[in-house]
């Protein structure tokens, strides 16, 4: 009964009437590979906006893991290139790695120094941008030049299907990826101490030292895993569309962030679950995908978007405040 009185179970019966009203107006949706490209889309916005999660839970709010993507990302890539080297896990363990170092660094100047994470994260977005951009280069790196490991990484398929035509589609095996990692995720928040210091820091910071916690513990837990899934991200990002762009995820925080607050995660801190993440994500790309099976104009999506985050914060900020009262 419990679940049944949860904000997920409340997404979840929203993520179904949305399902059927959509398939309702667009029987495309109910297609099998429309709805094998809607779960691919799910996987880079999803594995980002694992890491937002635990930002938010935790209280903050962070806006420069797309640039901490791209930097995993472009300089993975570039260095592949240059030493013609073809491989793919130790290319994603350096992604990850360079994406938990820039995460380390959110921690570190965020602990020391008692700032507001928002600012903090917007400086260092801009920074590891223009970083990148400066030093290491403003070129792509195309499907002639990335390298075959890589997109043959991306290309994996968990399941194929063919069409009447003779032509063949399939789920990508990147949802597996995703999937694993958010059920990760799920088990280290609800059953680790470090995951439970998350909640406590984010309810309360001087409520959590009081009790024990160690608050640059969990500082430093919260950005590097929020940093180290996002450098993980772009990489992954990169091998599924086989492309390495310096320039890539501008405005996609907007997205991260509105799915992760459609999922009950809480502005204040201190609330949010991985599973109503994962439901939020998928509502997001769902009616982007509906948008465009609809053939609405890129602009009116951006609309539609900013109002479905206007929409989730009023109500997470209504529910708190009950909360309160």
């Amino acid at each position: 009964m419990s679940f049944l009185r949860s904000s997920d179970a409340i997404i979840l019966g929203i993520l179904a009437v949305a399902m059927v009203l959509i398939g309702l107006v667009n029987p495309a949706f109910w297609q099998m590979s429309n709805l094998f490209s809607l779960l691919k889309s799910n996987v880079v916005i999803g594995i980002m906006a694992l890491g937002v999660l635990l930002v938010m839970i935790s209280g903050g709010i962070d806006v420069s893991f797309t640039a901490f993507a791209v930097a995993g990302m472009y300089l993975v890539v570039k260095v592949m290139v240059a030493l013609d080297y073809n491989g793919v896990i130790l290319p994603f363990m350096s992604a990850t790695l360079i994406g938990g170092l820039l995460g380390l660094m959110n921690a570190g100047i965020i602990h020391r120094f008692s700032m507001i994470p928002l600012i903090v994260t917007l400086g260092t977005a801009s920074v590891v941008r223009g970083l990148v951009l400066g030093l290491v280069g403003t070129s792509n790196v195309n499907i002639n030049k990335m390298p075959t490991a890589l997109i043959e990484f991306g290309k994996t398929d968990l399941l194929v299907l063919e069409r009447a035509n003779g032509s063949t589609y399939g789920l990508t095996a990147m949802v597996a990826v995703y999937l694993g990692l958010a059920l990760l995720l799920h088990l280290v928040l609800k059953h680790t101490m470090i995951g439970r210091s998350v909640y406590a820091y984010g309810a309360d910071p001087e409520a959590a030292k009081r009790v024990g916690f160690s608050t640059g513990r969990t500082m430093i837990f919260v950005y590097v895993t929020a940093g180290a899934l996002a450098g993980f991200s772009g990489l992954l990002h990169s091998s599924m569309i086989w492309l390495a762009n310096p320039r890539d995820f501008v405005g996609l925080e907007l997205d991260v962030i509105a799915a992760v607050v459609l999922g009950g995660a809480s502005i204040f801190g201190g609330r949010g679950t991985v599973l109503g993440t994962v439901l939020g994500v998928f509502i997001l790309v769902m009616i982007q995908n509906s948008l465009i099976l609809m053939g609405i104009d890129t602009t009116w999506q951006r609309v539609v978007v900013g109002g479905m985050l206007i929409a989730a914060v009023t109500v997470t900020a209504l529910r708190d405040r009950r909360a309160l009262v």
